[in-house]
């Protein structure tokens, strides 16, 4: 990427990074409150979570998520470190993750030292495996699963014993309120978490991502084996942060507002990527348009750089979207109507 990002450095107006899923929006004056109130912390923090902390996540996913049934809580640094490490931890044989993908899903079977294999949605064409990656909405694509593909996912777990780790860090932000809305996995499984486990992150929903806030949800025999792990290697939320994660937890009108954001500038981008001809697949949700106009992604990066605008090509993310790019809503509301005046001309 870096011939492109100087590329686009030279333009006139300088550069517009569209390649990059960072929040750039303000961490609300509450959650920072929080954090700035529990500044003074001597001792370590609780593995498990603070007592305040395990009760925000439990309801926050018995409310948001639709969560029933036996399960447990457990905050991580992030989501990025589980999904690195997880495979390895849960001493995976064969993984199985998205055909277009976050890369991290792949590194994290290479560092398990796994056998690992890309699929497509469909969980009925899976070959055997004990570890799977779903991400819905996905990172880079926008696609939100159906209920019936979830269903097929959690059929395929009980048919082989395979753990399924649900990524659904993008699922606060639907591309529009009365659009296709994202439904958890453990919603779906209507009780029976068994073999099954979520992954959530504050990084996006409340704009935390340098606080390194998340979650694992879900099977608690499973989670408490994980939790036995993180406890062992030092992977504890500072407390100041589980303070923060407390004060996000219990609010939702913040994540509406940042969900209205990105809805916006998703609607902004929209007609002048049509013009050039691009046509946008799925970009159900997350923070990302997926398109295409039918060329290599790099020809498509480079034309953006020409312009000053930095994107991402869709082979990063998979052989599979090699004729695609991925476009950051992760910018502000200016940058994202001065990148639409740019493609414009």
């Amino acid at each position: 990427m870096a011939p492109y990002g100087a590329r686009a450095r030279e333009f006139k107006d300088g550069i517009i990074d569209l390649s990059v899923g960072t929040p750039v929006d303000a961490t609300p004056d509450f959650i920072q409150a929080a954090l700035v109130a529990t500044a003074n912390a001597p001792g370590y923090p609780l593995t498990i979570g603070s007592p305040a902390l395990r009760a925000a996540m439990r309801v926050w996913a018995t409310d948001i998520l639709g969560v029933t049934g036996e399960f447990d809580v457990l905050p991580s640094i992030g989501s990025k470190e589980v999904v690195a490490n997880l495979a390895m931890q849960l001493e995976a044989n064969a993984v199985l993750y998205p055909k277009i993908a976050y890369p991290t899903y792949l590194v994290g079977a290479i560092l398990a030292k796994a056998e690992h294999h890309p699929v497509d949605f469909d969980a009925t064409t899976w070959p055997p495996s004990d570890f799977v990656w779903i991400n819905s909405p996905s990172n880079p694509t926008g696609r939100i699963s159906s209920r019936e593909e979830l269903q097929a996912v959690i059929s395929y777990s009980r048919r082989t014993g395979a753990t399924i780790a649900s990524d659904e860090c993008y699922f606060n932000f639907p591309a529009e309120v009365d659009g296709v809305q994202p439904i958890s996995i453990l919603q779906v499984a209507g009780g029976d978490n068994k073999n099954l486990i979520a992954l959530h992150s504050l990084s996006k929903r409340s704009n935390l991502a340098g606080y390194r806030g998340g979650m694992i949800i879900g099977d608690p025999v499973l989670i408490a084996k994980i939790r036995e792990i993180r406890k062992h290697s030092g992977l504890l939320v500072p407390a100041p942060v589980q303070a923060a994660m407390v004060a996000a937890l219990g609010d939702e009108t913040h994540v509406h507002q940042q969900a209205q954001r990105y809805a916006r500038r998703r609607d902004a981008l929209r007609p002048a990527l049509a013009s050039l001809g691009f046509v946008i697949e799925h970009s159900e949700a997350g923070l990302y348009i997926w398109c295409t106009r039918g060329e290599s992604d790099i020809d498509s990066v480079s034309f953006f750089a020409e312009n000053g605008i930095l994107v991402t090509p869709g082979g990063f993310y998979g052989e599979a979207g090699s004729r695609h790019i991925r476009i950051a809503l992760t910018a502000t509301d200016a940058q994202i109507a001065a990148a639409a005046t740019r493609i414009l001309k």
